[in-house]
């Protein structure tokens, strides 16, 4: 895997703003080539299809740990700047996912630098 050094701000500006607007494309939104599908109806999920994503997000969770762990400093900075740049803005209303959310991508940094600690 490549590791990618940014020389300056507006260039690592730039990578950010072009993967937040792949990722927000990604998201469900109806422009583009799904305008013509008609929406789905989706209805509640049951307890085992929840236990099911319960299980996989903790996987992943310990997969991204272990990810930063293994990767350089750099990576766990960006991890932090993603976690600032959703947080709410000062003067705007904060909403409680998106502050548990930069709340969880932090802890998830600090455990793999308790993991980085003991490779050493």
């Amino acid at each position: 895997m490549a590791v990618y050094e940014f020389e300056s701000g507006d260039a690592r500006a730039r990578v950010h703003d072009r993967a937040v607007g792949r990722w927000e494309n990604e998201g469900g939104s109806f422009t583009g080539l799904d305008q013509h599908r008609p929406p789905t109806v989706v209805g509640d999920i049951g307890d085992a299809e929840a236990g099911n994503l319960r299980v996989r997000l903790i996987a992943l969770e310990n997969l991204v740990v272990a990810l930063l762990a293994g990767a350089p400093g750099s990576q766990s900075d960006l991890a932090r700047e993603m976690a600032a740049y959703i947080s709410p803005r000062p003067g705007a209303t904060p909403h409680r996912l998106t502050v548990e959310a930069a709340r969880n991508m932090l802890a998830i940094v600090e455990r793999a630098a308790h993991y980085k600690g003991l490779e050493e």
